[in-house]
């Protein structure tokens, strides 16, 4: 962690003040919020998940631009401005330098929250799912897989979207370095469902354990990202062979109106839910919710680990 942030940072009194006493902070990104549900509830499952991070014994820093400034830790009327702002960029790595000089508003995306995260010395960030290698076009790979493998953060998460081609992004994960660590689950899951068929590369059963691999990574100079899969709960998760279906159709329909770059996602989620009349969306919000709880433990876990000694 920077001594000093840049100028165009803006940490919150909250997490400033953490910060100072070493409590707890779980980053939270802001393209779900942008650019994942329509007002208010958009707004609802920020505050909802900022709650969550709260009751668990944590601080939660939702990561966004606004107005051409990088802030770390919103209020809620800050947070409301960005669940209500129309036009707003979805903004990646390359797009810092845009949104700043232009002044622009935006949500950050799980690449440059975890860059974020990592600079302010946040080692904890809950998100949904990742983004991966796309399906049909491997040349197509998410800006969020070379940033995990440079950014020494936990990634709480339900695996990466399942729109994608998960073999492959398992495999990319594989060459970039990071640890794939299931929470009470042998297998990776397909972010709407708690099965893929692929393997992680350890399991684990509590916080603590999760805190002892990521320190241990850490200390051997090894500055990757660890990435915490979580299974959807069992009873919002979907049936695979259900969801395959409707990801294939949602595929199809892309193809055929020609949508592409980083308009295919946004499209992709949403067809889905609209073919599973919601029930992907259901599982969504869901999963977000439990990955805030789950992440939130491990703040905790990582938090007493350093007062304990240095790592």
């Amino acid at each position: 962690m920077v001594s000093r942030l840049p100028d165009p940072y803006i940490i919150s009194k909250n997490i400033l003040h953490a910060k100072q006493f070493g409590s707890p902070i779980v980053a939270l990104e802001s393209t779900v919020i942008t650019h994942g549900l329509p007002h208010p509830e958009n707004f609802v499952l920020a505050k909802d998940m900022e709650n969550i991070v709260r009751e668990n014994g944590a601080s939660p820093a939702t990561i966004a631009i606004l107005d051409g400034k990088i802030h770390i830790g919103l209020s809620d009327t800050e947070l409301e401005v960005l669940a209500q702002e129309q036009g707003t960029r979805k903004i990646s790595l390359r797009d810092f330098g845009i949104a700043l000089a232009k002044g622009l508003s935006g949500g950050t995306t799980v690449a440059s929250t975890l860059f974020v995260s990592d600079l302010a010395g946040i080692k904890v960030f809950a998100t949904g799912g990742i983004g991966g290698v796309h399906r049909g076009n491997p040349f197509d790979v998410s800006a969020d897989l070379t940033q995990l493998g440079k950014s020494p953060v936990v990634v709480v998460c339900s695996g990466a979207k399942a729109i994608l081609d998960l073999p492959a992004t398992r495999e990319v994960l594989e060459t970039r370095g990071v640890p794939v660590v299931g929470y009470q689950t042998d297998e990776f899951p397909a972010f709407y469902t708690r099965s893929s068929g692929l393997m992680v590369d350890a399991r684990v059963d509590t916080p603590e354990e999760v805190a002892q691999i990521a320190l241990e990574t850490w200390e051997a100079g090894i500055n990757a990202a660890v990435l915490l899969v979580v299974p959807p709960p069992e009873d919002s998760g979907m049936a695979q062979d259900e969801m395959e279906v409707a990801i294939q159709k949602a595929l199809a329909d892309a193809e055929a109106q020609n949508i592409h770059g980083s308009a295919i996602t946004p499209f992709l989620l949403n067809r889905v839910s609209e073919l599973t009349q919601g029930n992907s969306l259901s599982a969504n919000l869901a999963l977000l919710k439990n990955n805030a709880r789950v992440a939130a433990k491990v703040a905790n876990a990582i938090s007493a680990n350093q007062q304990a000694g240095p790592y």
